[in-house]
């Protein structure tokens, strides 16, 4: 059996990454469909191959997975991007922190990227910066045009698997080419396989960059509804606010009405960003209505 990771999956068909040998069109024992395991993109597998000519066998095993995402459906992430760009489309920051904490309940480390840093304003990079620095995510300002910033991401990225996530027009596809113009493999022979299946833009997609180096493609994963969540439990997800809940006069205090706040009293100081706070506002607003609407 050989080892690979599962790229793509569509209508039954998983395509598997060999390394240097390239992909593989699989599918997969019926053992996985009776232990009710279904394979997922960014899983490691062991492969037997049924017809080396034109590539394609079975997966035979499904390898220990490190973590598992819902949406989208995948494996075995080690971090997420989200990208942003200046100038137009401005940054949506409450999208922004929408996709932090979904991926800080996944435990998935992030990575911002600023496309166009070429356009922004004087000072706009170092606002970002700031108004960030307590979130727990690295900002990268980046220029696809331009080529600034690129070999620090490649360095981020490198022997990872990273979801790659954020809105139209920012600069995904324009960064996903440029990553790929030093791939050891040709695009073509990724496009030849996985074109065999229809609808593939509604696919989660691995992309090899490089040897143990992956970006996933996830088309429309642009919003994030945090539905599995408890209004009470947002405010863990702002470490920033962490170290003035001491100060709280009510251990249950979610920093929005209550007296003798130390989140409150800290953002009055400056200790906290304004956009940060009002980010939170937003979203715990909406997760009170949503939990109204499940009551009703």
């Amino acid at each position: 059996m050989i080892k690979g990771k599962i790229i793509k999956g569509i209508a039954g068909f998983y395509y598997v990454h060999i390394g240097e040998s390239g992909i593989y069109e699989c599918k997969a024992r019926g053992i996985f469909r009776k232990q009710k395991i279904k394979p997922l993109v960014g899983d490691d597998v062991m492969i037997t191959i049924q017809d080396e000519g034109d590539k394609e066998g079975w997966i035979e095993e499904i390898l220990p997975r490190k973590n598992s995402l819902i949406r989208p459906a995948s494996a075995n992430v080690d971090q997420a991007l989200v990208l942003f760009s200046f100038g137009t489309p401005a940054p949506n920051l409450t999208l922004l922190d929408r996709f932090l904490v979904s991926m800080e309940t996944e435990h998935v480390p992030c990575l911002v990227g600023f496309n166009k840093c070429d356009l922004a304003k004087e000072g706009e990079i170092e606002a970002f910066r700031e108004a960030y620095c307590g979130a727990q995510c690295e900002l990268l300002p980046i220029s696809v045009k331009a080529g600034i910033g690129l070999e620090a991401l490649r360095e981020r990225l490198e022997g990872k698997t990273t979801v790659l996530a954020g809105p139209s027009g920012v600069g995904k596809s324009s960064l996903t080419n440029t990553l790929q113009s030093e791939i050891t493999m040709e695009v073509g022979d990724i496009s030849r396989k996985l074109m065999r299946g229809k609808n593939t833009t509604r696919h989660a997609q691995l992309i090899p960059l490089s040897e143990g180096t992956y970006l996933m493609d996830t088309p429309g994963f642009t919003a994030f509804e945090l539905r599995s969540m408890e209004k009470e439990a947002l405010k863990d997800y702002y470490p920033e606010f962490a170290p003035y809940t001491k100060d709280c006069y009510f251990d249950s205090c979610v920093h929005l009405n209550e007296p003798k706040c130390g989140v409150k009293d800290a953002l009055r100081d400056g200790l906290i960003s304004p956009i940060r706070y009002e980010n939170y506002k937003a979203l715990y607003e909406e997760l009170y209505e949503m939990e109204k609407r499940r009551y009703q």
